[in-house]
């Protein structure tokens, strides 16, 4: 498989529930800065009637946030979550970044052709128990 556009996506934002919120941002912010993606707002607990717990969205390019992470919450059974990267490099850096943050490995980076030839990832599990990645869809650049 080649040459097929694997960057759409249809989530508008994503809501992960923690059960401490403080943590789980030390540990995500320079996770994800790793890879482009900063943390943009904080919203305080009871800042509107519906929303009781405290929250922290990230996003890219400052447009929006679009993942949030929710205080006081349990983690979700085989909970993973993806996060596309450009380039073979961010895996490669995002996965030592998250082993450095806290994180405990998965899988090395690496190409996983059961999803396809080009898939390029690095599994970790942030300190919540949640299976983390970074992949990239491209084959690896050669120069020369």
């Amino acid at each position: 498989m080649t040459d097929l556009d694997r960057s759409g996506s249809r989530i508008d934002h994503l809501n992960i529930a923690v059960p401490d919120l403080a943590t789980a941002v030390a540990f995500y912010e320079p996770v994800l800065a790793s890879i482009g993606i900063t943390k943009m707002l904080e919203i305080p607990p009871n800042a509107t009637p519906n929303q009781p717990t405290a929250m922290t969205g990230f996003g890219l390019d400052r447009v929006k946030p679009y993942f949030w992470l929710i205080d006081g919450g349990t983690v979700g059974t085989n909970m993973h979550l993806a996060f596309t990267v450009d380039t073979r490099d961010d895996v490669q850096t995002f996965y030592k970044t998250a082993l450095a943050a806290g994180a405990t490995s998965r899988l090395e980076p690496g190409v996983h052709p059961e999803y396809h030839d080009d898939y390029f990832g690095a599994f970790v599990t942030d300190p919540h128990g949640i299976n983390l990645e970074a992949v990239c869809h491209h084959p690896e650049v050669t120069t020369g």
